[in-house]
């Protein structure tokens, strides 16, 4: 007789990448209707179109690439009531929760010249429209230059006059404003790139923004970004002990109250219209920024034009959920259009919001930037079974022949990664909505004047389109009999998951010396119910989409499954301390144990802190809060993200929720 967990890690290993074929979750007929209505090329199109405009957040031109959208899907057949554009303010001092919104900004024109030692034209405005640092105001400068490093620490400043004067750096644009000028009275600043990028791309510039603060509004100057030869040029004349002095002038507005602009286009679902699918792209960033997120922000038009055309010409019916679509200022005006619309949670907070799909960075030519597409997973906070659908629709998408008339004839390179941040998925996540982000990395371009429309492939974007297309049609339109497949193929990935995890588990107990192996024992043993404890929340979380009896069985067979491969591997962890020790000691609490305040928040949506004490990465901060919920001791949020990120300090960890409380944006129960 076969031993029942070898037959169900056979199972598992059958639906893994190394197994048999993973049948596809979505009816061929919905396939192939995908993949005949949606158009890279119709996609490229609209990147190219909206590569045009400066969309710089809370900026006259991000407004005209708004209203490029909305002409767009106006053509497409969208009405007024289908779609909108909603604005809020956005002038630097108003908040959405934690987030001060952008200062409005526009400018006509700028120009920085050397006059000494020579006379030359360095970089002018709109000709490239990075070269301005963005949030500058207009000025008039004409002063000597001084070099300063990064420009982005204190001691970068010592025993240098700057007052009155262009400060040359290789730091991020505000990070030096806010030093240099603000701090320490220079004129105006000038950085430039000087990483591995740059030295291979000499040419280049990056995008940097002042982004002030309320308290600094008043007293923003400018600066502008240079490629590395040209900063290197004048850096090389300062260290040669020549004299350098720079004219440089921006005209225009500047800073000003002004707006941000959502674009919302909606398919009302035909039987739970208020059940939503949520797609997301942001379309600002300067130009040209045509990847970063040109890219998404055209496939999500795409998107949203064939999947109206299937539905108008009956070839698909209307989706029983709705399908939503934002184009969204990143991060400061997803914030404010969710704060706007409290309804936007997911069913743990009692919403209806089942998923969304962010699409950033979804159009690069693999060939040419020589990338891979990688879909993000929900963190340990939010389990979902979305991940396990965005992989099953990869695995179909890679088995298609996807080609374009225009398009490269690159081979489809992508991966399931672990979660990270840095776009708006996070601000759905924060709300119990699971959320994966579609992108590309590593991408070389990426915030600077390289990103441009020639690197954008419209058999990419296509790719992304059917990918997140079918994904949301899949989910949209969930019937009882495709919700029992998808609960064992749920179950069956959780446990290869969990394999996983015990596999990390034994690995620290067999690392460790036997007089730290009780405290070893007690790490593996919470990793392994904190996996266990995630893999059955994924599986339950097919009832989000589909509820019934049939549906219920299945899942809680598969946490049953879970719970029995659970209990076999502490059984076994257990046995490897006992044989190790002659005798089995009782097993310590895990490290994070002594501390049990527990935190609450005080306010709403992701947090935005741009002081955040040392110890932790973004995503490990990004889940403390996420795992306060009124309940969870420190120690229990430290444990919580040991098993998600690997070993971290209980300090770590409480100094991060002091300085949130101290914030106000938390506070003690």
């Amino acid at each position: 007789m076969r031993h029942p967990l070898r037959v169900l890690f056979a199972a598992a290993l059958a639906a893994s990448p190394a197994g048999a074929q993973e049948a596809p979750l979505l009816d061929a007929r919905v396939r192939d209707l995908l993949h005949e209505e949606l158009s890279g090329e119709i996609a490229k199109e609209h990147v190219i179109a909206i590569t045009r405009h400066h969309r710089i957040q809370g900026s006259r031109g991000y407004r005209a690439a708004a209203q490029v959208v909305l002409e767009a899907l106006r053509k497409a057949g969208f009405g007024e009531e289908d779609a909108w554009i909603e604005s809020f303010p956005s002038d630097g001092r108003v908040r959405y929760q934690t987030w001060q919104s952008p200062s409005g900004w526009d400018i006509e024109s700028a120009e920085l010249r050397m006059v000494e030692p020579e006379d030359e034209l360095i970089v002018r405005y709109p000709e490239i429209a990075m070269s301005v640092i963005t949030y500058s105001n207009p000025g008039d400068v004409r002063a000597e230059l001084v070099w300063v490093g990064s420009g982005t620490k204190e001691s970068d400043y010592e025993g240098k006059d700057v007052a009155g004067k262009f400060v040359l750096a290789t730091g991020y644009g505000g990070a030096v404003h806010r030093l240099a000028v603000l701090k320490h009275g220079a004129a105006a600043v000038v950085c430039y790139l000087d990483d591995a990028r740059a030295l291979e791309y000499p040419d280049m510039l990056q995008y940097t923004g002042m982004w002030p603060r309320t308290e600094e509004l008043e007293r923003v100057t400018f600066g502008f970004n240079l490629t590395h030869r040209q900063g290197e040029r004048l850096r090389k004349l300062l260290e040669a002990g020549r004299k350098v002095v720079l004219h440089g002038r921006v005209s225009g507005i500047g800073l000003e109250p002004f707006f941000m602009d959502v674009v919302v286009a909606r398919i009302a679902g035909s039987e739970a219209p208020e059940e939503e699918i949520v797609f997301t792209a942001h379309l600002d960033h300067p130009k040209e920024s045509a990847n970063d997120n040109a890219s998404g922000s055209g496939a999500a038009i795409d998107l949203a034009r064939g999947l109206r055309a299937l539905i108008a010409s009956e070839r698909l019916p209307r989706p029983k959920r709705t399908l939503r679509f934002l184009w969204v200022p990143e991060f400061y005006g997803t914030m404010a259009y969710i704060d706007a619309h409290p309804e936007l949670a997911g069913p743990p907070l009692g919403g209806k919001v089942l998923a969304n799909l962010n699409l950033d960075m979804v159009g690069e030519n693999l060939e040419l930037l020589h990338v891979r597409c990688e879909l993000t997973r929900t963190p340990d906070s939010l389990p979902s079974v979305l991940n396990d659908v965005v992989e099953n629709m990869a695995r179909m998408v890679d088995g298609m022949e996807i080609r374009t008339p225009r398009g490269s004839l690159s081979v489809f390179n992508w991966r399931m990664t672990p979660f990270a941040g840095g776009s708006d998925h996070m601000a759905f996540i924060e709300r119990k909505v699971p959320g994966v982000m579609f992108w590309h990395d590593p991408d070389y371009t990426h915030h600077t004047s390289e990103d441009t429309p020639d690197k954008v492939d419209p058999v990419e974007l296509e790719r992304c389109e059917i990918l997140a297309g079918g994904t949301a049609w899949f989910l949209a339109n969930l019937g009882e009999g495709e919700a029992v497949d998808l609960a064992g193929l749920a179950a069956a990935k959780a446990a290869g998951r969990f394999g996983e995890s015990a596999r990390r588990a034994r690995r620290t107990v067999d690392a460790a010396p036997n007089e730290a192996l009780p405290l070893a024992w007690a790490e593996a043993q919470n990793l392994l119910d904190f996996a266990a404890s995630r893999e059955k929340e994924s599986v339950a979380s097919v009832l989000h989409f589909r509820a019934g009896e049939r549906v219920a069985a299945v899942a809680q067979r598969g946490q049953e499954w879970i719970e029995g491969l659970r209990a076999a591997e502490a059984g076994a962890l257990r046995e490897i301390v006992g044989a190790r020790l002659g005798d089995v000691p009782a097993m310590p609490p895990a490290e994070g144990a002594a501390d049990d305040r527990v935190p609450v928040r005080a306010t709403r949506g992701m947090v935005s802190d741009d002081s955040p004490p040392a110890g932790l990465s973004g995503e490990a901060r990004f889940e403390v809060v996420n795992f306060v919920d009124g309940t969870r001791t420190v120690g229990a949020i430290r444990n919580a993200l040991a098993a998600e990120f690997g070993p971290i300090e209980t300090a770590a960890v409480a100094r991060y929720l002091e300085h949130l409380v101290e914030a106000g944006i938390l506070r003690w129960k």
